[in-house]
């Protein structure tokens, strides 16, 4: 069984030789191969160079597009700052939709268009020709409240759920539209697992999520699933209080942060949701001994059951030892076979 088989087997509640790791690297990828982070954001070759080198090292079974969240907003027009070494960031003081009129005016942009969104498709496109058919090709692209936050400015957008709840659907609405035509555009060069960050979810509260967030992420993720591909949903940070509305999303793998205990996560997202995590990226992964990490998947997995993919609440640290690494691929490796 090939890494995608497996990941596919675990979807469709098959059974598997071993658990599927799926890790989410970047700073670590491009540091894997002595490179410095603003040129693995810029330059899908070098992106793709990273993620084949690092899941050829640590046995991963995906490999991934993911790189940053503001590549939609920049080709909006939103104000980035790029750095050599760390990741693009978005200037909140000059957000984009500052003025809320402005929503009204602006357009989608082409993902196909030469910006940073078809660096993104591109990356997908040589995964293809590389990887198709042996490891899972992963895309991605920014939920509802994480993609309105870099366009609004996140105080804003907390502000606005209370004082201007119409404004807030609409640009949920022309963010749910940009995004399905940046997923369709990645999906036809290649992507077959869709990944959906919506980090800013979790800054909410429940009765906030289910009246605002979920309707939105749930459009995006039918709509999605209907051009052909898996989806995954990636929400940092405590969703303790979501996790009964996460299950009901009909998302094929949700990643649970530490700050979620999996115990948690399981009874309140039911026994039919793929489950990816949830170690503590810094305190266990980065920080940690290799016993320490096997201590704590072997709970994770306990809890989670056999609908559990391995990998941390987030993203892998730079600074990770790799013996910490290869804890997670030797721990897949003789678990979770039937």
């Amino acid at each position: 069984m090939n890494s995608h088989e497996r990941v596919w087997a675990v979807l469709d509640g098959k059974p598997v030789d071993h658990l599927p790791q799926m890790p989410i690297t970047m700073m670590y990828a491009a540091d894997h191969i002595g490179r410095g982070y603003g040129e693995y954001a810029a330059d899908y070759r070098v992106l793709v160079e990273g993620q084949l080198r690092i899941a050829e090292t640590y046995g991963f079974d995906q490999v991934s597009c993911i790189s940053d969240p503001a590549r939609e907003a920049a080709d909006c027009g939103a104000a980035v700052q790029y750095f050599p070494d760390q990741p693009p960031a978005i200037l909140e003081e000059q957000a984009l939709l500052t003025d809320k009129a402005k929503l009204d005016t602006l357009k989608k942009p082409d993902p196909l268009g030469g910006g940073r969104m078809t660096d993104r498709v591109r990356a997908a496109d040589l995964f293809k020709q590389k990887v198709a058919g042996q490891l899972v090709i992963e895309g991605w692209i920014e939920g509802p409240c994480e993609m309105a936050a870099d366009l609004r400015g996140i105080n804003n957008l907390m502000l606005d759920f209370y004082d201007d709840p119409d404004f807030v659907r609409r640009l949920f609405a022309f963010v749910v539209e940009m995004e399905v035509d940046f997923a369709r555009a990645q999906v036809a060069a290649g992507v077959e697992l869709m990944g959906i960050g919506d980090a800013a979810a979790s800054l909410i509260g429940p009765e906030l999520y289910k009246e605002f967030v979920w309707p939105f992420e749930r459009d995006l993720l039918e709509r999605v699933r209907a051009l052909g591909v898996r989806t995954r949903l990636h929400i940092c940070g405590n969703t303790r209080a979501l996790m009964a509305d996460i299950g009901r999303l009909g998302c094929d793998i949700f990643d649970v942060d530490f700050l979620v205990p999996m115990e948690h996560a399981r009874r309140e997202a039911g026994p039919g949701q793929v489950l990816l995590g949830n170690l503590d990226p810094v305190r266990i992964i980065r920080n940690g001994t290799p016993d320490d990490i096997r201590a704590e998947l072997a709970e994770c997995h306990r809890a989670a059951g056999a609908r559990h993919i391995v990998g941390a609440g987030c993203e892998i640290p730079r600074g990770t030892p790799p013996a910490n690494l290869l804890v997670l691929r030797d721990f897949a490796r003789t678990h979770g076979a039937s």
